[in-house]
């Protein structure tokens, strides 16, 4: 591997870090405040196999106690060498993540992530869902954060509607895809928009 392209492994992380990792800490937060709305994140250059929205979650949410799972479609030596770099945080297993990150295919099956305890329900996995787009919407939300109902892009309906039955227990997710992200955390309630009437 040549100097440059080494040097290219530790590049691309926040420029100015106070205000890009503030800036998108905070569209993280509200993301994830109010679920099914699609913010935008930047201010990071990851390496190829994740997404700007992805790699900026990343640098943002990720330390050396926050255990990650890399999908095997993201797994690669360059995305690696990047996270440990910038973040520190450990390469886990998927039963011990705190973050999964991946394409919805490569991240299943979704049993073995960690839903929380009765005691501690918080101690539970968050996944980074990759996707082409997130602008289609397939589904109705309601709960928390949701003054009546908002539309969310989902891969698929039925996993997050099991995941939501569990609550307080259960995995947040944030889906991204470019430099966009939006939010389901596991408290809010799924319907299919095919089952709406009209």
């Amino acid at each position: 591997m040549s100097s440059q392209s080494q040097a290219s492994h530790f590049s691309g992380g926040f420029t100015a870090p106070p205000i890009q990792s503030a800036k998108a800490f905070r569209a993280a937060m509200s993301a994830m405040a109010r679920p099914g709305e699609i913010k935008d994140i930047n201010g990071a250059t990851p390496p190829e196999g994740l997404s700007v929205a992805a790699g900026c979650l990343v640098l943002t949410l990720c330390d050396p106690d926050t255990g990650v799972f890399l999908a095997p479609d993201v797994d690669r030596p360059a995305v690696r060498e990047w996270i440990t770099f910038h973040t520190g945080a450990p390469f886990v297993l998927p039963e011990q993540a705190e973050f999964a990150i991946g394409g919805w295919s490569a991240l299943a099956p979704l049993d073995r992530y960690r839903i929380g305890t009765s005691e501690y329900p918080d101690r539970s996995a968050t996944l980074i869902v990759e996707l082409p787009s997130i602008d289609t919407t397939n589904a109705e939300l309601r709960g928390p954060g949701i003054k009546t109902c908002t539309e969310i892009s989902l891969p698929d309906i039925g996993p997050f509607q099991a995941n939501s039955m569990l609550f307080p227990l259960g995995f947040d997710t944030y889906f991204t895809a470019g430099s966009q992200i939006s939010a389901l955390p596991r408290s809010s309630r799924i319907t299919p928009l095919s089952n709406k009437e009209g």
